[in-house]
C-alpha cells in the first residue's frame, strides 16, 4: 500500500529541533502537509480546529505529556476526531512504557533514532490497519 502524499500529518514535540528533524524525514517519504505543535495543550487546540490524518506525538514533554494527549484524545467524548491515527515517537523503550501507549489507543510506536524508512514503514502499517 502507498501513503497517501496528500494526508494532514500533526507533529507534536517541545524540541524544536525534534520537529524540524521529523518534518524533514516526512518530506523525504514525499509528506509535505504537514502541522506542528509544541506542547499538548497546543495540539489539542490544533486537533479541535482541524482534521488530520496522522498524528506523530513525543512522549516526554512538558506539561502534557504525548501520553496524556493520547488518552485525553482516544477518551473525551466531545472530541470528534478520536480515532485519528496516532504514532508515540519515543527514546523509551521499557515494555511497560510500550504497554500503558497500546491500552492508552496507540496505533504504532518508534523508538528514536530512526530514519524515514522506519517512519514510513510505521505509517504504512498504521493507515492500512485504519482501513480496514
Amino acid at each position: 500500500m502507498d501513503i497517501n502524499k496528500d494526508m494532514k500529518v500533526l507533529i507534536v514535540d517541545d524540541h524544536k529541533t525534534m520537529l524540524r528533524i521529523v518534518r524533514n524525514l516526512l518530506s523525504q517519504i514525499n509528506i509535505s502537509n504537514v502541522d506542528e505543535a509544541t506542547d499538548g495543550q497546543s495540539a489539542l487546540q490544533k486537533l479541535a480546529h482541524n482534521k488530520y490524518d496522522l498524528v506523530l506525538s513525543d512522549w516526554n514533554m512538558m506539561p502534557m505529556t504525548g501520553l496524556q494527549l493520547l488518552q485525553f484524545v482516544r477518551t473525551d467524548s466531545t472530541y470528534e476526531h478520536k480515532n485519528v491515527p496516532f504514532i508515540m515517537i519515543t527514546a523509551e523503550s521499557r515494555p511497560e512504557n510500550v504497554m500503558e501507549a497500546k491500552q492508552a489507543g496507540v496505533d504504532n510506536y518508534i523508538i528514536k533514532p530512526f530514519n524515514a524508512d522506519t517512519l514510513e514503514t510505521k505509517i504504512k502499517s498504521v493507515m492500512t490497519k485504519k482501513q480496514r
